[in-house]
């Protein structure tokens, strides 16, 4: 049985993000692998350890500045990684119809992802993936458990947690309790760069993806005043006041 796992490159969680001209800096910045997607290639490896799964494939989409983000899944302990080469940012529901192209194509059995990235917090592209290919979908897992005919499911949700059966194939999301990434260490690391790693022209699918919004432009947030002193209650009456009419 074959997963897909999709991850994408971010501009790294520790990087102090700097504004210029209305655009987030991205030249000379540390980018790395979105941490949800880590924790699904770690989820993606578990299954395999416990001999549920066969083969792990790692995806993106973007340029060639992706690749080392392939490379690190393929270290991880990812089997193969394909690129999917495009230039343009694609809204999630152009990402989920370019994944499930991929999927018919490739007859994956399974699909496991971040629930978000970290980058624009969407949210959305596991949801539309599974009803483009019309699968099951188990979204914000923190516990994977494997069946024999399919796999249960705890999820996250506002009332606390709520366990699902989910039926193959399948879309899982996964939230961050879900498990510990582990550390590339360097023979896996030099083994990376042997395993097979496709490049596919986004054209290849030939879908439409137009844009259906534009960003107009991005602001910092505006800068907390300074705090106010004051040394009765009837003073701090008296601002409340002036703040709230």
């Amino acid at each position: 049985m074959k997963v897909l796992v999709p991850v994408k490159h971010v501009i790294d969680y520790n990087v102090q993000i700097q504004i210029k001209n209305g655009k987030v800096v991205k030249d000379h910045v540390k980018h790395s692998m979105n941490p949800f997607d880590e924790i699904a290639v770690e989820a993606a490896l578990q299954l395999k350890e416990a001999k549920y799964l066969t083969e792990i494939h790692c995806i993106s989409i973007g340029t060639n500045d992706v690749i080392p983000t392939l490379r690190h899944g393929l270290a991880l302990g990812a089997d193969q990684a394909v690129l999917i080469e495009s230039k343009d940012t694609m809204d999630p529901i152009h990402v989920a119809k370019v994944l499930a192209e991929h999927i018919k194509k490739e007859a994956y059995d399974l699909v496991i992802m971040g629930k978000q990235a970290i980058d624009d917090d969407y949210n959305q592209t596991a949801q539309m993936l599974a009803g483009i290919l019309n699968w099951s979908q188990a979204t914000f897992a923190s516990k994977i458990h494997p069946k024999k005919n399919g796999l249960e499911v705890t999820r996250e949700v506002d009332g606390g947690l709520e366990t699902i059966a989910v039926n193959l194939p399948a879309v899982i999301s996964t939230d961050l309790r879900l498990n510990e990434p582990r550390f590339a260490t360097l023979p896996n690391i030099m083994k990376a760069k042997s395993k097979p790693l496709t490049t596919i022209a986004i054209d290849t699918f030939k879908l439409e993806l137009k844009p259906y919004f534009t960003q107009a432009t991005i602001e910092e947030p505006a800068q907390r005043k300074a705090g106010k002193e004051v040394k009765s209650i009837d003073d701090l009456i008296k601002v409340i006041k002036e703040v709230t009419e």
